[in-house]
């Protein structure tokens, strides 16, 4: 099987619909979306996962969701892919438009200013909550079918909706810093498909810098910049939302839990879960079938 991290990562690209200037998608259980593996695109996204679970990843933060997930990711803004097979949504809809879609200074009129607050704060993505998320959503759904106008409108009153409500969060509040090089986007997204594949075993330093051809310190000094974490605390944090992700999904004890995550060491797990979460494995088990978000 080809390793995702031996396909030299590259833009995404993504073409409208004939006659329109974004493009607006609607993935279900018949047709998945692609494979979940770290890009980047210049566009805008706008993504509703109609209920089910799943990992989130983008830039440098990582969750895990429950009831589906409504986010909006800024331009240039690395991402990984956030349903599959074993989602269980509904169905997940996808809108995509670049930053100036509407012109160069449409979003610096006075009418339109505030949306182009909430595009900049969308650099560092932004994932929005409860009934503000389901609200959101449906009105994301209820645009297809409509023509290009209609849809136009449509999402010009969703990014008003976002940018009206205070149930949100910045996922990346530090920033990532990948506005850069083509050669850094495409360096930070094979690091970041490499741990996606390879998280359940021990990579050292050594490894993971001879991949992007650095030495260890100018690797350290890279990664914390670009991502604002160590690369030993991003890998932690990758296997702990998968262990949160396993958590839910499986029957199986908390030690294979552990285990099945990429840690070696229970104490450890139990430890850093606990300062990731706010609570014990066995404690976030048993109030996950109360939580409604």
């Amino acid at each position: 099987m080809t390793k995702f991290y031996n396909i030299k990562p590259s833009l995404e690209k993504i073409v409208p619909e004939f006659g329109s200037s974004f493009y607006y998608e609607t993935f279900s259980k018949e047709k998945i979306n692609k494979d979940p593996i770290w890009h980047y695109h210049p566009e805008i996204e706008i993504v509703y996962v109609n209920g089910g679970t799943g990992k989130r990843q983008i830039g440098s933060h990582m969750s895990y969701y429950r009831n589906g997930a409504l986010m909006l990711i800024g331009s240039n803004l690395p991402h990984c892919g956030f349903t599959d097979s074993f989602t269980g949504n509904s169905s997940e809809t996808v809108i995509q438009m670049l930053p100036d879609f509407l012109g160069t200074s449409f979003f610096e009129v006075p009418e339109m200013n505030v949306l182009g607050k909430l595009l900049t704060q969308a650099k560092k993505g932004i994932v929005f909550h409860g009934d503000t998320k389901r609200r959101i959503g449906s009105q994301i759904e209820s645009l297809r079918g409509l023509g290009s106008f209609e849809k136009l409108i449509g999402i010009l009153q969703v990014l008003m909706e976002m940018q009206q409500t205070n149930d949100y969060t910045i996922l990346n509040a530090e920033g990532f810093i990948i506005e850069t090089e083509i050669q850094d986007n495409n360096r930070i997204n094979l690091i970041f498909n490499f741990v996606q594949e390879e998280y359940i075993r021990p990579i050292s330093l050594e490894e993971i810098s001879d991949k992007v051809s650095m030495s260890i310190p100018g690797f350290c000094r890279y990664f914390k910049k670009i991502t604002g974490k160590t690369f030993v605390q991003f890998v932690n944090e990758y296997r702990l939302v998968h262990a949160a992700k396993l958590l839910h999904e499986k029957q199986i004890s908390i030690t294979d839990i552990c285990f099945e995550s990429g840690f070696s060491n229970f104490s450890h797990f139990n430890k850093l879960f606990k300062k990731f979460t706010g609570r014990t494995p066995s404690a976030y088990r048993n109030e996950l079938k109360y939580t409604v978000s």
